[in-house]
């Protein structure tokens, strides 16, 4: 009877550990680094497609989206930035982009720390920016985030679906 208690324990530790494992939308990080060494840092959480219509489905067109899924994305920086001409100091910050079809809005804020949805944070907004539209070749079924570096800048794509949504992100000296 005790081997058969230990087994059903163990049973039901490894179901629940394997289906904590495995989150709808796990974590996820984007990096990009300077010559100088700074860097700025994107933590996101990684939703997947699973044949839903996204843009102007899951996620409304138009509306203010928390570019991921759980908390909100997080935005850091060591280095001071400029993004399309407008200043990010170095430091600690939230973004959140309004996307739509031929044109999406990139918005950094300064709030942190909230789950992201419903945006009421607008008192809190360090600048909105034009992101450049463009499709993907194929379908991209997990949300990601990544950095394409040339010399003291990055481009930060935001790709999901058959969108991938980009800016320019150089530091200043």
């Amino acid at each position: 009877m005790k081997i058969r208690m230990v087994f059903l324990t163990l049973l039901i530790l490894s179901i629940t550990t394997l289906a904590l494992a495995q989150k709808p939308s796990p974590p996820a990080q984007a990096q990009c680094k300077f010559s100088d060494g700074k860097t700025i840092t994107v933590d996101y959480s990684s939703p997947r497609m699973k044949g839903r219509k996204i843009y102007g489905g899951l996620v409304p067109y138009g509306e203010v989206w928390r570019t991921g899924a759980n908390e909100a994305t997080t935005f850091v920086t060591t280095a001071d930035l400029t993004v399309n001409g407008k200043s990010v100091p170095a430091g600690n910050y939230t973004i959140f982009t309004v996307p739509n079809p031929d044109k999406w809005t990139l918005i950094v804020n300064k709030k942190t720390g909230e789950w992201g949805i419903p945006y009421k944070y607008e008192s809190e907004e360090l600048l909105r920016t034009d992101m450049m539209v463009s499709k993907t070749p194929s379908p991209v079924e997990n949300f990601t985030i990544s950095f394409d570096q040339s010399g003291a800048a990055c481009t930060m794509n935001v790709i999901w679906d058959d969108n991938k949504s980009s800016v320019q992100v150089m530091e200043s000296k």
